[in-house]
């Protein structure tokens, strides 16, 4: 037998080689590296995943439907890091990183170098393109590493044309990275969409000329119809449900809503209602066809956030008639833009992917009524109640900062200068936060990678925190709590986000088009996967913050 072995060894390592110089000439075949002419990344603002069926069988066959049906799922996609905010879910799908290494460590957040709270793209040094308030004071030079569409310029020695567009300034500008030809979003000042001299020193004249057609107001005195009729809504509540909201100076909640009345010339109401998603599409054909995207030799890329969900899931929380209308509204502009590309661009010739920056909790007086544990933690009390605490026992007053981001951010020019212990000053911050009511865990940063909490929240937490942005305590609270303050008795009305738990983590990921297999996936798959899987597809190199790993069986 050992002879036989070694007589068809030879034989063997003659098959792999001829084999081998096979695939490489099959490799060498093509002079060119075929990618796409346009990529698409979609972005809806805080679309849970089981939004992708909660409403699937009134979705069309051409928006949701058609991803599903002819794209590539992956069913168990989940954030890797907390807190889940829209600034930083745009980053990390972008640059496949986290807080911890990208920077970008809230909406907002406290520097810790000089206690001052930072807006996650604010930027003194440019001017605003296209209107004459502040709103244009962007870029994003606070995120530190490259993005997926970065990379796709430096692949192409910069002949890639990328653009970001949203109506959220954060939206547009994180996604689009530090090279992009330009980021436009939403004014509630003009009516308009603007820029920023980080790209421009004025608006292209087809964005003008956009800007000019009035659209946001023409959509508004449209009125806010349901697609179907309202007794047909399987998320309907009462007229007076105290569990939503109230849109835009409206005495009563309840659906339909005459946005014409509410109107009065603020252009900015149409960000809570469904038409602000069909605003920032429209915006993305226009861009499409002037800018002659996926016409050119090389790849191009459009960024697209949608931002009303997150407005309407925020006013009117998880279980309204509000959510389910604006997805099915948003289910019919995805169908038209999809057919808008197939028509432009070529149907077979541009990938799209659509993901979520994160998700939303059910309202907690709604889960409270249904018998399933829920409150809000009262942030700024709790921040009262710690600072009178410490003031009382170190005779310092405002010894903590804030409690942003369900962080702990110390005043560090005031424990300074008083000669305080901080190491004391953290003892006594979680003794008291770990008695209060709602609050699951307390872990000192500095000690988090030994803390005695599950292996999940232990990584989420690591990879949420940034040494220089994020604060020296976080704060992990139990199932179906966030930070929010009671009117009396009463819950806050809608919903937020920013907690580890599925409803805000878990999030749709749907690839379509070019390149894409059909087929879906149960596997554990992380936000973080998704730049390096559309580096792979388009053959380039991931961005350089990157920690997540290419999902193989998307690729064909």
């Amino acid at each position: 037998m050992k002879i036989k072995f070694l007589f068809l060894l030879p034989f063997a390592f003659g098959v792999l080689n001829t084999s081998a110089q096979n695939k490489t000439k099959i490799a060498l075949a093509s002079t060119t590296v075929s990618r796409p002419k346009l990529v698409v990344g979609i972005v809806v603002d805080q679309m849970r995943w089981d939004y992708l069926y909660r409403f699937y069988d009134r979705y069309t066959a051409g928006g949701f439907k058609r991803m599903l049906n002819e794209g590539f799922t992956c069913e168990n996609t989940n954030i890797d890091y907390i807190p889940t905010v829209t600034a930083i879910g745009h980053s990390s799908i972008y640059t496949g990183s986290v807080p911890a290494l990208h920077g970008i460590a809230g909406n907002d957040f406290i520097v810790q170098a000089t206690g001052k709270s930072m807006y996650c793209t604010e930027d003194t040094s440019v001017n605003t393109v296209g209107s004459t308030s502040d709103a244009g004071k962007m870029s994003p030079r606070n995120l530190l590493v490259t993005t997926v569409t970065d990379e796709l310029k430096l692949a192409t020695n910069f002949r890639s044309k990328v653009i970001g567009i949203a109506l959220k300034d954060r939206g547009g500008i994180l996604p689009a990275g530090h090279t992009a030809n330009a980021a436009y979003w939403f004014d509630d000042k003009n009516g308009s969409w603007i820029s920023s001299t980080y790209y421009m020193k004025d608006l292209p004249q087809w964005v003008k000329d956009f800007n000019a057609r009035k659209l946001p107001e023409a959509y508004l005195k449209k009125e806010w119809e349901g697609v179907f009729a309202l007794n047909t809504y399987v998320q309907t509540l009462p007229v007076e449900s105290k569990y939503e909201g109230k849109l835009g100076g409206a005495t009563i909640t309840g659906f339909p809503i005459k946005t014409s009345e509410l109107y009065k010339g603020n252009a900015g109401l149409i960000r809570t209602t469904p038409y602000g998603n069909t605003l920032t599409l429209d915006l993305a054909k226009a861009a499409i066809a002037n800018e002659q995207m996926g016409k050119g030799a090389v790849t191009d890329f459009l960024a697209v956030s949608l931002s009303s969900t997150d407005y309407v899931g925020h006013l009117f929380g998880v279980n309204s008639v509000e959510v389910e209308d604006t997805y099915l509204h948003l289910d019919r502009d995805l169908a038209d833009f999809f057919k808008y590309l197939d028509n432009t661009v070529g149907k077979g010739q541009y990938t799209v992917f659509l993901s979520a920056d994160h998700g939303a909790a059910h309202n907690t007086g709604y889960l409270r009524d249904h018998n399933i544990p829920s409150d809000v933690w009262d942030t700024s009390g709790a921040l009262s109640s710690l600072n009178k605490l410490l003031l009382d026992k170190y005779k310092t007053d405002r010894i903590v900062l804030s409690l942003t981001n369900y962080q702990v951010n110390l005043n560090y020019s005031v424990i300074s200068k008083a000669g305080l212990d901080e190491g004391a000053i953290k003892a006594d911050c979680i003794k008291y936060l770990e008695k209060q009511p709602g609050v699951a865990f307390v872990v000192d940063m500095q000690k988090a990678a030994t803390a005695s909490i599950p292996e999940a929240l232990r990584t989420r937490i690591i990879n949420g925190y940034n040494r220089d942005n994020s604060g020296a305590i976080q704060v992990v609270l139990q199932p179906g709590w966030f930070s929010g303050k009671r009117v009396g008795q009463n819950s806050p009305t809608g919903t937020t986000h920013g907690t580890w738990n599925p409803y805000d983590t878990h999030i749709p990921l749907v690839f379509m088009g070019w390149g894409v297999k059909h087929g879906s996936t149960v596997r554990a798959t992380k936000m973080t996967d998704i730049a390096p899987t559309v580096a792979a597809l388009l053959h380039i190199q991931a961005p350089n913050g990157n920690i997540g790993e290419a999902i193989g069986e998307v690729i064909k």
